[in-house]
């Protein structure tokens, strides 16, 4: 994939994160989801997951892989679609500025139009790194993009408050400050009500992006609050595996085929 396509890539999928015409990605782990997702109508960009890749290669998420099996699961998924993909690249695989800007750089060398980058050190959402790494970190990814001439979209993820419900004023700070350092949209956890996401549209100073479920506020109220980016994690592949799970059971008691055997892929 030549570094011009890749490019157009990146400025398409940054185009797409609008205000109030959210960005809905279906996220995904390998070749066939990725095909399955891409033909879907109306999708016009994927994300991967890193919980669902961790999951298929039977590791560990919170950087179980390391960074070249990374790269190899985001190579395959990139390399079968011609839409943009946004790779969940966890934090990076590097605690510095340094290693980060050296593993964006390969992951823009493997095609990907946008990533993810979390502040959490663990696997758990806290405890975080401090802003300042953070910020370094970011600022570095964002370095990367430029040395590789790919406008590559950040999607930088705030886990202070998914950790520690009182810690909204941290969020806001590090959500403004990551934007401040390049990123293109605040990816903020823990925005499970109307309210929480009203209040950091308000106060974060650029693009939102937040995670959703069926506890989460509607996808429609989502895009009238003015949100820019909606995704799922791995929860997609929990739809995907509950109704594999069903339709096993179902089999096993010698039921009724279900319909989903005929789906041709």
């Amino acid at each position: 994939m030549s570094i011009s396509s890749t490019a157009e890539k990146a400025e398409l999928l940054r185009s797409l994160h609008v205000p109030g015409d959210p960005l809905i990605v279906t996220n995904v782990w390998d070749s066939i989801t990725a095909r399955i997702v891409a033909g879907a109508p109306g999708v016009k960009a994927l994300a991967t997951a890193s919980h669902s890749i961790s999951e298929a290669h039977g590791v560990e998420d919170g950087e179980g892989l390391d960074v070249d099996d990374m790269l190899a699961a985001a190579r395959i998924v990139i390399r079968s679609v011609d839409l943009p993909v946004s790779v969940d690249f966890e934090k990076a695989y590097a605690t510095d500025a340094a290693g980060t800007l050296d593993n964006v750089f390969r992951l823009i060398e493997e095609g990907a139009a946008g990533l993810n980058i979390e502040d959490s050190i663990g696997q758990a959402k806290a405890p975080l790194y401090d802003i300042d790494t953070q910020v370094s970190k970011i600022a570095a990814a964002r370095r990367a993009g430029d040395r590789a001439g790919v406008p590559i979209v950040i999607n930088a993820r705030v886990d202070a408050l998914a950790g520690d419900p009182d810690s909204f004023d941290d969020a806001i700070t590090r959500a403004n400050a990551y934007l401040d350092a390049g990123a293109d949209c605040a990816f903020v956890l823990g925005l499970g009500t109307e309210d929480l996401v009203k209040a950091a549209l308000d106060q974060i100073h650029g693009k939102v992006s937040v995670i959703s479920n069926p506890s989460s506020v509607p996808l429609a109220r989502l895009a009238e609050l003015g949100v820019s980016r909606v995704s799922f994690g791995p929860t997609t592949m929990g739809l995907t595996l509950s109704h594999l799970r069903d339709a096993a059971t179902t089999l096993t008691a010698r039921g009724d085929y279900p319909s989903e055997l005929g789906f041709e892929f």
